[in-house]
């Protein structure tokens, strides 16, 4: 409910990006804490706190934000193309890691999350460069970073931008 108020004044991809980073260092905070759990008994309470934490910067950030961002990006015609495909995207992924996950953490002991802050580092650095900021801009301008076009004083309409079936 908050996230709501909260996307709207900080931004879509600081949120975002803050998030990631958050379960990045919650992630590397857990690896520690399961590692020296055996050296020191309070690592639990650190482990503990890094899962709490983890859960908090996943609901600020990756847990809303990509549906914003993914309605936001396109256009009201493959827009419900596009969320059906992010939403069967993030399940399956969902998925994917509830059925596997107790395996690899068999295999990598108390390094299973080692796999997570890898790849949280590299979605960082992928929302960091490739996704754009979409709070307050239309579609057309969204468009026209992707372009890396900037637009003219008059903005193009959806159907300006399709430039005509003879040219398509």
């Amino acid at each position: 409910f908050l996230q709501v108020f909260l996307v709207e004044k900080a931004g879509r991809k600081p949120l975002f990006l803050a998030g990631l980073m958050g379960m990045l260092i919650s992630a590397v905070a857990m690896t520690v804490g399961l590692v020296l759990l055996t050296q020191f008994t309070w690592m639990s309470y650190v482990s503990m706190v890094a899962i709490f934490l983890f859960v908090i910067f996943f609901e600020v950030g990756p847990g809303p934000i990509p549906w914003f961002i993914v309605a936001e990006l396109f256009s009201q015609g493959p827009r419900p193309a596009a969320i059906a495909i992010a939403g069967f995207c993030n399940w399956a992924c969902n998925f994917i890691v509830g059925m596997c996950f107790q395996y690899i953490a068999d295999l990598c002991g108390p390094y299973v999350f080692v796999i997570f802050a890898a790849l949280l580092l590299v979605f960082f650095l992928f929302a960091y460069l490739k996704v754009p900021e979409t709070k307050g801009k239309s579609f057309e301008e969204i468009a026209a970073v992707f372009r890396r076009k900037k637009l003219t004083a008059k903005a193009m309409t959806e159907l300006e931008d399709l430039r005509g079936s003879e040219k398509a």
